[in-house]
This record gives C-alpha cells, structure tokens and sequence, in this order.
C-alpha cells in the first residue's frame, strides 16, 4: 500500500464513466466494414477529432474535411449530429465508484479530453456528471491530456496538491501525462482493478 494520502481522486470520463464508440452509428451509416475503418483512418479520424477536443468547433471542423472530401459531405457531418449515439452507456459500476467516493466526503474532480458542445450535451445524457465538484473540459480551455499544462491548471484551478492526488485515466499517454506532472495516476481497465487501485492508495470502499 502506498504510504502517501491521497486527498483528491481526479476521473477521466470517456471509457472510464461513459462508453464512446464511434462505430455504433457508423455501422449503419456505412454497413462495409472495410469503409467504415477506411473513412475513420482516412477522412473523419482520430487526430482530426482531437481537434474539436482541443477546442476547433464543429463547423470549421466539418468544413475543413467537406473540402478535401466533398463525396462525402454527409458522413462528414453525421459524425456531429448522431454523437449522441457514440456515447451509448455509462459504465455503471464506476459511476458507482465515484458516488460512493463522493458520498464519503471524498475530493472528486473530472478532468477530460471532450469538446465544448458535446460535453455538455453529454451532462444532459448523464446528469452523474455533474456530482463532482468540478471538471476541467480541454474544449473549453484550449489544452488537451497529455499536456503537461492542463495537468497544473486543473490542479491550479481545484486547489489540489499534485503529490496527494490520484488521476484515473483509460489511456496509457494521458496516465503517465499526470505522473509527469507530479500526481499518482493508474490506468483504468475496468471496475475491480480500479477498486483494487484504490486500495492500494489506502482507499477502501
């Protein structure tokens, strides 16, 4: 067990209290599985959507890519308008997790890489998300994980000491981003590993 007190236990969101899978509306929109993998590597991608996280809006975002591929302007913006789709669950267990870390009067923050406009169409989707104290949300600051920077503003803005906080994080670069700038971070995998985690940083639940 670690011999340091934890006093702030900060969650990442997507795939570690929601689901997202951007190929639950796609495997409709275009049904070709070879397609469907071919437009997400070549045409709305991983790194094209990171952007929106880091702040670009949706319009410019779409335009951008309506440009170099106008054949397909309609899956282009699909991709905004059934986002819904994308996030199609919460994982219900480590939503359970952090109530009963928040209902023990634990320090609970959220820091994560989400658009503007989709997170808070996300805290419609799930009103959990609005439990913790506070959530620093890269779209509306204009950093993303694993930057260093966002690590020190959202311990800047929440009041937390680096060395006392443990980050949860389904992503391999964004954990060690955190144990970079000074936190306890573990990388979630699923619920039991995460209670086990806690445990080993002398947090039972």
């Amino acid at each position: 067990m670690s011999s340091i007190e934890i006093r702030h236990i900060v969650f990442d969101i997507g795939k570690v209290l929601i689901h997202y899978d951007p190929h639950i509306p796609f495997a409709r929109l275009i049904p070709d599985d070879a397609e469907r993998n071919w437009f997400f590597a070549n045409v709305c991608t991983h790194d094209w959507n990171l952007e929106q996280d880091r702040g670009r809006d949706w319009a410019a975002a779409e335009d951008l890519l309506i440009a170099e591929h106008p054949e397909r302007s309609e899956h282009i913006r699909a991709f905004r308008k059934c986002w819904h789709e994308m996030v199609s669950h919460a994982y219900v267990e480590s939503v359970a997790i952090m109530e009963a870390l928040i209902a023990e009067g634990r320090d609970v923050t959220m820091l994560t890489n989400f658009a503007a406009d989709t997170f808070r169409q996300a805290r419609q989707l799930y009103p959990f998300l609005d439990m913790p104290r506070g959530v620093t949300v890269s779209g509306e600051i204009g950093l993303i994980k694993p930057d260093l920077a966002i690590y020190e503003k959202h311990a800047k803005d929440f009041g937390l000491s680096p060395a006392h906080t443990l980050f949860i994080d389904d992503a391999p670069a964004n954990v060690v981003g955190a144990r970079n700038a000074g936190w306890n971070a573990v990388q979630f995998t699923d619920p039991e590993k995460l209670k086990s985690d806690l445990a080993a940083h002398g947090i039972a639940l």
